[in-house]
């Protein structure tokens, strides 16, 4: 008898939060803005309770506020919550990185060094939704020798609340270049061990976004 294999299934609650979180990471759909679940279910050509639990699970990720009778709204942090969002990362970053470094081998520079070519690739190719994504993984890959997984979960999901702000950011203002040049500086100071540095440069870095971001969102929402 052959031997059977493993095969990962996507259920439908699985496929339509994945494209619902994309347009929220991509600003398709923008802070506050209320989504039905009937006219998801219509617009997805599926019943409303593959719709409601997707969108149960966008309500556990921060993404959506989701209310059983009414659908669920995108959700609009105040200038206060982005600035501490921006502040965790920073601190949970700062020291994950720093552990990280001395413990760095070829794979993880390798690893490193690829995803910063797929993110060149999204900003030539203007994918806005990939940006954030991209971002929180190479500062994921970054961290990776250090291998702290109870910080890393406390940091996926900082990182999954910044994205979409880290995505326009990027796009609206046009920080592309300099965000890659960031990145890159991060890696060379990792290769060299060069600790402080490294952890000075990744300060100034999400300290640099979050001032650019609550700048933007501040000018966007008068």
């Amino acid at each position: 008898m052959a031997q059977k294999r493993a095969v990962v299934r996507q259920s439908f609650p699985d496929i339509i939060a994945a494209d619902l979180r994309q347009r929220i990471l991509s600003g398709d759909l923008a802070e506050g803005e209320l989504i039905r679940q009937e006219l998801l279910a219509e617009e997805y050509d599926v019943s409303r309770m593959p719709i409601r639990e997707a969108l149960k699970r966008l309500d556990a990720e921060g993404l959506v506020v989701f209310t059983n009778n009414r659908g669920a709204t995108v959700t609009k942090h105040t200038l206060e919550e982005i600035a501490e969002i921006f502040d965790v990362r920073m601190m949970l970053e700062v020291d994950l990185f720093t552990r990280a470094i001395p413990l760095m081998q070829g794979e993880h520079f390798e690893l490193c060094e690829s995803i910063l070519k797929e993110m060149e690739l999204s900003y030539q190719s203007g994918d806005v939704a990939a940006w954030g994504p991209l971002n929180a993984r190479f500062h994921s890959a970054l961290y990776a020798a250090s291998d702290r997984k109870l910080t890393s979960n406390l940091l996926e999901r900082a990182s999954l609340q910044s994205n979409r702000y880290v995505s326009m950011h990027i796009d609206q203002l046009n920080k592309s270049k300099s965000a890659q040049q960031d990145h890159s500086d991060l890696l060379m100071l990792a290769r060299q061990r060069n600790v402080n540095a490294a952890a000075d440069k990744l300060r100034s870095h999400i300290e640099n976004t979050k001032f650019q971001v609550l700048e933007w969102i501040t000018a966007a929402r008068r």
